[in-house]
């Protein structure tokens, strides 16, 4: 069995041991492979330097992500597009819209994010889209610019079954993580009515970790819990969903 994290933050441990123990837990769930999107300049070197740590398993992403999009933000694109020169990366991201903590900085926000999904199209690179309150922003920049050549996740989505078929019709999967095993979040609902060709798995470590572990620190071993509640709604094995999202993602990312 070979699960693929498609979104996790576990670069965040990079120079501690917890990450070498972090990446034998994955090998010991079956989590053969890790997307690591970035979030500002600060987090370059670690993310690059967990790729190295571990190149069969790691993988980078470069991206700007909306919470940190300020009044600087066009000097932190230039840090970004400059390490992206050097190295070799499987995605632009974490890039996207969030309305729930500033919404001041939204026209800041939309600039950032059609810069960088330019980039994307540019390189043939999937984007690795964050989307927390905005969604008619979102779905209305993607119309805007979808011209067939940007691909991509839309990572940790929460959205009802009708937003999930306008992102999929824009050329987006979903990026399914631990608020499918929420009891009263109700995505499980809609993951059970979608096509698994359509679905990818993702922790958002340190975020979001999945139930039995909600509330605490999340990590990228803890898929094989996102894993098996998205096989109980399909009716399938975990076998059969790891084969399914693991095959999305790599024709995805190119990994």
């Amino acid at each position: 069995m070979e699960l693929t994290d498609t979104h996790t933050h576990l670069y965040y441990l990079y120079g501690t041991p917890e990450l070498a123990a972090q990446m034998q837990r994955c090998a010991d769930n079956g989590v053969r492979y890790c997307l690591l999107p970035n979030v500002d300049s600060d987090s370059i070197a670690k993310v690059f330097g967990t790729a190295a740590a571990y190149p069969h398993n790691c993988y980078a992403m470069m991206g700007l992500h909306p919470c940190d999009v300020k009044a600087d933000y066009r000097q932190e694109l230039g840090l970004i597009e400059q390490a992206i020169s050097k190295n070799k990366i499987y995605g632009i991201g974490e890039i996207g819209i969030d309305l729930h903590w500033d919404k001041t900085t939204l026209p800041l926000q939309q600039e950032a994010f059609c810069i960088q999904t330019g980039w994307a199209k540019d390189l043939g690179l999937p984007v690795s889209i964050h989307c927390r309150n905005a969604f008619d922003e979102l779905f209305e920049l993607l119309e805007e610019i979808q011209d067939g050549r940007l691909t991509g996740v839309l990572h940790c989505f929460t959205g009802n079954a009708e937003q999930a078929q306008r992102a999929i019709g824009l050329g987006l999967h979903l990026g399914i993580g631990g608020v499918v095993t929420y009891k009263n979040a109700g995505l499980d609902a809609v993951v059970a009515g979608l096509d698994l060709r359509h679905l990818v798995l993702e922790t958002d470590a340190p975020y979001l970790a999945p139930i039995p572990y909600r509330g605490k620190k999340n990590e990228s071993s803890y898929l094989l819990y996102i894993a098996q509640k998205v096989a109980d709604l399909h009716g399938t094995t975990v076998d059969a969903i790891a084969a399914a999202t693991t095959a999305n993602a790599k024709r995805i990312f190119g990994i």
